[in-house]
């Protein structure tokens, strides 16, 4: 980094108007703490431009891998990923810089008519890529008697948002932070809450990722890590990778603090493993002290895993990770 202060850095990123937003707060708020220039690399992905299923081209770890790629070939100085699309095992050349404070983990709902979820009228058809929303939505659906359909989809927001305006769904179900991030929140209609869907692991968070080697630049991008979103996301990812369950898995989980007034006590991981059509659901949750270390938090997310995997998690997640 020192070679020339203020050489551009060089930020990679998805080209998807979700990737590119929230690339460019990132790279607003890396030019604050290093003083640089950052300029946007565009990176088009396998992921991006296949029609198939997510699911059946590998989940989104498709995303990431061109970014990895081209961090390795030097073409980029650091990447952002939605941390939630990284796979949980990090490749020993590169490091996770910074995992700065997270945006509202929450899946939302944007449905025809402002309605609410609960408003849904009998054999709604709700839209969602995730076997871990259809899973859950399904299972709420049906220990509450709810007559609806989960319908797999693909597509930006826009693609699928559009399936509500032109009436082929009554609803589709997003990540607040994504809509967020591109200045689309008031366009939901209702926040599911975590009690009804637990989001994906890490939901919400950014990972910002350079070379294992540019001591410099870790430093620096450092200055933006969150450490209770960090630890919350490494106890939620650790249970992820116990389970042996890759990122598109039907498993939700969160870690969030519990305060007593302004003092943080404890952290709570919670966790959901259900066959997709919401049949059969393991869901626990474990609290403990909040972690200091990277250890303490994966062993907080190991532990949760141990225990539902005794409960028999791993018969619902169909084919185990490799």
């Amino acid at each position: 980094m020192s070679d020339n202060p203020l050489k551009p850095l060089r930020l990679g990123t998805r080209r998807s108007r979700l990737a590119m937003a929230q690339s460019g707060q990132v790279a607003e708020a890396v030019r604050r703490v290093t003083g640089r220039p950052v300029e946007l690399v565009e990176i088009t992905t396998y992921g991006d431009t296949s029609r198939e299923h997510l699911a059946q081209i590998g989940g989104t770890g498709v995303f990431v891998t061109a970014l990895r790629d081209a961090l390795l070939r030097g073409e980029v100085d650091f990447a952002v990923h939605s941390l939630k699309d990284l796979p949980t095992t990090q490749p020993a050349d590169l490091v996770l810089a910074a995992v700065p404070v997270r945006e509202d983990p929450r899946d939302v709902i944007v449905a025809r008519d402002a309605l609410k979820f609960t408003d849904l009228p009998r054999g709604a058809r709700i839209g969602t890529g995730s076997p871990r929303r259809a899973a859950q939505l399904n299972a709420y659906a049906r220990s509450h008697g709810l007559d609806m359909e989960t319908v797999p989809i693909r597509g930006n927001v826009d693609t699928r948002i559009g399936y509500i305006h032109d009436g082929e769904l009554d609803a589709v179900v997003l990540a607040a932070a994504g809509l967020s991030r591109i200045g689309r929140i008031d366009e939901v209609t209702d926040f599911l809450s975590v009690d009804t869907v637990l989001p994906a692991p890490g939901q919400g968070a950014l990972a910002i990722e350079c070379a294992a080697d540019n001591a410099e630049l870790i430093v620096a991008l450092g200055e933006l890590d969150d450490p209770f979103t960090r630890a919350a996301v490494t106890a939620e990812r650790s249970l992820l990778a116990a389970l042996e369950a890759g990122c598109s898995a039907p498993v939700g989980a969160l870690a969030d603090l519990l305060a007593d007034g302004q003092i943080v006590k404890e952290m709570r991981l919670r966790a959901v493993v259900g066959t997709t059509d919401g049949t059969r659901t393991v869901q626990m949750s474990t609290t403990g002290p909040v972690p200091e270390t990277y250890d303490q938090a994966t062993a907080l997310g190991r532990e949760l895993a141990t225990e539902m995997l005794a409960q028999g998690a791993a018969g619902l997640m169909g084919e185990r990770a490799q």
